[in-house]
């Protein structure tokens, strides 16, 4: 996909998301935590990301407007590290394994600025609390217990690490989960 300033287009309804793409070395460090707990889906390196926003279906012109009105935000580079690891729980049961990052303050800003430019594109506002942080496992109901994983990983910590850009995926839905493409990048420059 490429904006209206760009040369590809956008076929009926894309699923998508704008993330952050850790370096290399990180994306390492996090699939060596990866395993140990029966029945998880573990992500890929390529499906490792730190969402700023979670976008959801849009038509192609929806999509344009959207992936337009990210190009609009000026914000300075991201310094960020890796700080420990946490779980999603829904009903009780752990639905997903991530890696935390810190400091929370920049991304937050930045978070909050890709949400006000897509509200000005006509999406509605974000309204759920943001955490940032990088999904590592997704768990199904027939996942064993993720307790150990936790307590083994909790220290997990990497050196800071400079993030540049953030991006614009689509996500594609099949049997072995979800692959992920990017189809905008926008520097951060300050």
């Amino acid at each position: 996909m490429r904006t209206r300033a760009g040369t590809r287009t956008l076929n009926l309804m894309h699923r998508l998301f704008v993330g952050l793409r850790p370096p290399p070395a990180i994306r390492e460090l996090l699939i060596d935590t990866m395993g140990g707990v029966p029945g998880a889906r573990w992500q890929s390196d390529e499906q490792l990301h730190l969402t700023l926003r979670f976008v959801g279906e849009l038509d192609r012109r929806t999509a344009e407007d959207a992936a337009h009105a990210l190009a609009s935000i000026h914000a300075a580079p991201i310094e960020l590290r890796i700080d420990g690891v946490g779980r999603f729980d829904s009903r009780g049961r752990t639905n997903a394994l991530w890696a935390g990052v810190r400091p929370h303050d920049a991304v937050t800003a930045l978070h909050k600025k890709v949400d006000q430019a897509l509200v000005r594109a006509g999406l509605v506002p974000e309204r759920r609390a943001y955490l940032p942080h990088v999904t590592l496992a997704r768990m199904g109901g027939g996942a064993g217990a993720a307790d150990r994983w936790l307590a083994d990983h909790a220290g997990l910590a990497s050196q800071p690490f400079t993030l540049g850009h953030f991006m614009l995926f689509e996500s594609h839905l099949g049997h072995g989960g979800a692959s992920y493409e990017a189809v905008e990048r926008y520097p951060l420059a300050g």
